[in-house]
């Protein structure tokens, strides 16, 4: 390989090298940096093929097969080949010139040398110098960063982000999590496109005129192809510009503004309040299996899973509203007393679920090896549970916790209308008859958006949690 000045310079200019590097390994980098340093490119390219008559490899595999030439090696293989040519001609009676025999015997031989001398230099240690390797090479010269910065500074400002693991690793959560909201808005406006339902008819009624309905499909962009609709949605969605809806005329980004934050707020009082009862209760049903505590503990989730919300919601009114009249019946925004039913009755459910999962990873992590070792160190059991089990069994209820907490984000709508709550879900709910497709696919995407950040906190809690998971992202 050519030994360049640049290797001897110091560390510190060696930072885009080594980050370069290791981000080529992996394809999908391979393409981003490729495309953020395309203007750079041509010229380094330019330098590389001017500078390739000075590269050792090629002046090594020149003179190996020069050698080759000379002690007519070369030219006994292309008389063996020939011989090997003429019999296959006779053999299967083809009729061939000799000029074609040759050519033929001088492209076999060729091959033979290149496979030679690649193999003797390969063994001597010689490789050849790629472009990749070269541009790599440059990347250690600070005037070549310099000069290159402007034209490539999203290239560099990629190295510099991942130049930190746990950088890395929340870039790459937040790519993925945008792919996996245009993959569901995508998918949400193919299912309402080719719903069978006719929003034009569902909101002129059935005496409306055919001008009519080309005229409301016309103003709202439905007589356009699929793609154009399509394109004009994930256009409004990522520019929070939703436009009006279909019926009614109101600015769809101005109602979800309005309607998101209840549902996010009774969502996160609910997770709240279940995070607070049920890992407590799964703990302690653990520490204590089989006992009078546990069958009851357990006992009780089962009814929490099995209570369906609705009805739930409707004996609650019935009892601490109207009979007991503890709380208002339906939500009202001046009224915090009114946010505790709806918040008891979206909780109760992933409050079972994740006391349940509580008690089953920690019953398999205090029967673990270096649990039984903490304990005949003489560590005491609350020291032993709550600085080596807890930890160790986060990592399964953190994934509960994240998927229970999505469910409810897209399943509160049940809960909003039996506690009359203007939120998002019933406000889907409301427009997915018509169907009024701006209104429903804001409505789900911004949802889908508040789920990935979701996921996205519950990924870095991972790497807070379970020190395994730092220690492959730094060797990764």
């Amino acid at each position: 390989m050519v030994t360049s000045k640049n290797h001897l310079k110091p560390k510190e200019f060696m930072f885009f090298s080594m980050v370069y590097q290791k981000l080529m390994h992996q394809k999908p980098y391979n393409i981003l940096l490729f495309l953020l340093s395309i203007l750079v490119h041509p010229f380094t390219y330019f330098i590389y093929r001017n500078k390739k008559h000075s590269n050792t490899y090629d002046q090594a595999f020149e003179l190996r097969s020069q050698y080759y030439l000379e002690n007519g090696l070369f030219a006994h293989w292309q008389q063996s080949f020939e011989q090997q040519e003429i019999a296959k001609a006779s053999f299967f009676q083809e009729a061939a010139s000799s000029s074609q025999i040759q050519q033929t015997a001088n492209e076999l031989a060729k091959q033979r040398l290149q496979q030679l001398v690649d193999q003797d230099l390969q063994n001597e240690g010689i490789q050849p110098l790629t472009y990749d390797q070269f541009f790599n090479q440059q990347l250690k010269n600070k005037y070549f960063v310099a000069l290159t910065f402007l034209p490539a500074v999203l290239f560099y400002v990629v190295l510099i982000l991942c130049a930190n693991p746990f950088l890395q690793f929340i870039i790459e959560r937040i790519l993925q999590s945008f792919i996996v909201i245009v993959g569901v808005a995508t998918l949400v406006f193919t299912i309402l496109y080719l719903s069978p339902f006719d929003p034009a008819r569902n909101l002129l009624g059935v005496e409306a005129t055919a001008e009519q309905i080309a005229n409301f499909n016309r103003i709202h962009g439905l007589d356009q192809p699929y793609l154009s609709q399509l394109w004009h949605s994930l256009s409004g969605l990522f520019t929070f510009d939703l436009g009006t809806s279909f019926a009614g005329k109101e600015d769809i980004t101005h109602s979800i503004t309005n309607k998101f934050p209840v549902t996010l707020e009774i969502a996160v009082l609910s997770l709240l309040m279940a995070i607070a009862i049920a890992i407590p209760v799964g703990i302690i049903s653990a520490v204590r299996p089989n006992s009078y505590l546990d069958y009851t503990f357990m006992f009780i989730a089962l009814i929490g899973l099995s209570i369906p919300s609705f009805w739930q919601g409707l004996i609650f009114i019935l009892t601490f509203a109207l009979k007991l009249q503890w709380f208002p019946a339906t939500y009202n925004p001046q009224n915090w007393l009114s946010l505790i039913m709806p918040v008891i009755v979206l909780g109760t459910s992933i409050t079972a679920s994740i006391a349940r999962m509580t008690r089953s990873s920690m019953l398999e992590v205090i029967h673990e090896d270096y649990i039984i070792t903490a304990k005949a160190k003489g560590l005491n059991e609350f020291k032993v549970i709550s600085k080596h089990a807890i930890r160790n069994a986060m990592i399964p209820i953190i994934t509960v916790i994240g998927l229970l907490f999505g469910g409810m984000l897209g399943g509160a709508s049940v809960t909003e209308k039996v506690f009359n709550i203007s939120g998002i879900g019933s406000y889907i709910v409301d427009k997915q008859f018509i169907p009024d497709i701006p209104a429903i696919l804001g409505g789900v995407v911004y949802i889908a958006i508040t789920i990935s950040i979701v996921n996205l906190l519950i990924d870095i809690m991972y790497a807070f949690f379970d020190p395994r998971i730092r220690s492959k992202m730094k060797k990764s």
